[in-house]
């Protein structure tokens, strides 16, 4: 994936990281499409920074998938880069009344969420001489925090449908890229002031650093995420594990 030159649909782009990496990537000389739920936020980005456009759509609603799909690429033929950033990340307690909704709403949201944008836009981005996708996983995809119990099963089911989907795109134009945050300063589970939470601006630094210098990557890993990732490796599996469970 080249830095710049692209036309991007940051899929879920209006707060946290997604709202920064789309900024970056807009200010390293790419075209940007954000889309999300709320117009508001939208248009408030669109004002803050000239030149990205917003979409308004619901990434639980396959129709307005379809919609998206058929909008965006009507108005940007050239559209060559797709990131699947939409998610939510909710605690759940099984035994609590209230508990199946949360995860049924996960599983919409981040892998029905995803795989409904991959076969909206894959047939397109395919035809594409360069093209991309980028999905979105987490460190809990490696080893799960047991307080959020499906947002870690989803983000692991992410990484196994990426892999899969990055060999069946193996011989065509389209490049398969899985982006893995670690715990971030963002809204997500009230992360914006854990001070063992990584920056989101140190975090989107070092993610468009590792873009361009690595061009061909299969993931994208900031340092800090290196340790889940590869905590069955090292054998480092329990201990991360008991520490994110809190003990």
């Amino acid at each position: 994936m080249r830095i710049k030159g692209n036309t991007i649909l940051m899929a879920g782009g209006t707060s946290g990281i997604g709202r920064a990496l789309a900024v970056r990537l807009h200010e390293a000389g790419n075209k940007v499409i954000i889309a999300g739920r709320r117009r508001e936020l939208l248009d408030e980005i669109a004002a803050e920074h000239p030149g990205i456009e917003g979409e308004v759509f619901d990434v639980t609603d396959p129709a307005s998938i379809r919609r998206l799909a058929a909008t965006v690429t009507a108005t940007h033929p050239d559209l060559n880069v797709v990131v699947t950033m939409s998610g939510i990340m909710l605690p759940e307690k099984v035994l609590d009344p209230g508990s199946l909704d949360v995860a049924e709403r996960t599983v919409e949201t981040n892998l029905l969420g995803t795989i409904r944008l991959v076969d909206a836009f894959a047939p397109v981005l395919v035809r594409r001489p360069e093209a991309a996708i980028v999905t979105v996983t987490s460190g809990l995809a490696y080893v799960p925090m047991a307080i959020t119990p499906t947002y870690s099963a989803t983000k692991a089911a992410v990484h196994a449908y990426t892999e899969s989907l990055r060999e069946q795109l193996r011989e065509t134009s389209v490049q398969v890229i899985e982006l893995v945050p670690p715990l971030t300063r963002t809204t997500l589970m009230n992360s914006e002031n854990n001070p063992r939470a990584l920056p989101l601006d140190d975090f989107v630094t070092e993610t468009m650093s590792l873009l361009e210098s690595q061009p061909d990557a299969r993931q994208i890993l900031v340092e800090r995420v290196k340790r889940q990732r590869f905590a069955e490796v090292t054998g480092d599996y329990d201990a991360v594990f008991a520490m994110q469970a809190g003990r």
